[in-house]
């Protein structure tokens, strides 16, 4: 299966590649979409929706992720993200690909064990699921995150349908709360 991660923002979006077969991981591509910051926001928007267009034709990802947030101390910035978030949303979904939302508490725990974990953590235990793989940025290492959060919870919701296994209790087969 392969994945692409997105950490959206308007100035620096990161976006990953990995294939996933089993346990195994993969690097296939990472970087980060930079917007041109003397545009004005439609503008940005647009340049953001083209690049990650060129990205998910280029790699073909079966399913992307995005990294989703609660809100920030500035509601301008909440804002901005929000549009970048959805523009990202929008790209993968024009695509027919499959779209999944992780708070960023949910894909450190998955990567480093702790939903606490700085940048810096994200960015080492990334560098060692994926050997080999030179990162581009932090905001790209954010989004290989990503993608790796959601190859290992895509894999735990295949077992659960396919092994006929029942979710653990209080969730659904998909992972979520009943």
């Amino acid at each position: 299966m392969r994945v692409m991660g997105i950490d959206p923002g308007l100035r620096n979006t990161g976006w990953g590649v990995i294939d996933a077969e089993g346990n195994r991981l993969s690097h296939v591509a990472n970087g980060v979409l930079r917007p041109d910051a003397s545009c004005d926001t439609a503008e940005r928007l647009l340049q953001l929706h083209e690049g990650l267009v060129t990205v998910l034709r280029r790699y073909r990802p079966d399913s992307a992720a995005v990294e989703t947030s609660l809100s920030n101390r500035n509601a301008a910035s909440t804002l901005k993200l929000g549009m970048a978030r959805g523009t990202a949303l929008v790209a993968a979904a024009l695509q027919a690909i499959e779209v999944r939302e992780y708070l960023p508490m949910i894909v450190k725990k998955a990567v480093v064990g702790t939903g606490h974990a700085d940048k810096r953590q994200v960015a080492m235990m990334v560098a060692r699921l994926l050997p080999g793989c030179d990162i581009a940025a932090a905001d790209a290492a954010d989004a290989l995150a990503v993608a790796i959060c959601h190859a290992h919870n895509s894999a735990t919701d295949r077992r659960w349908s396919e092994g006929g296994a029942s979710a653990p209790a209080g969730r659904t087969a998909e992972g979520r709360r009943q």
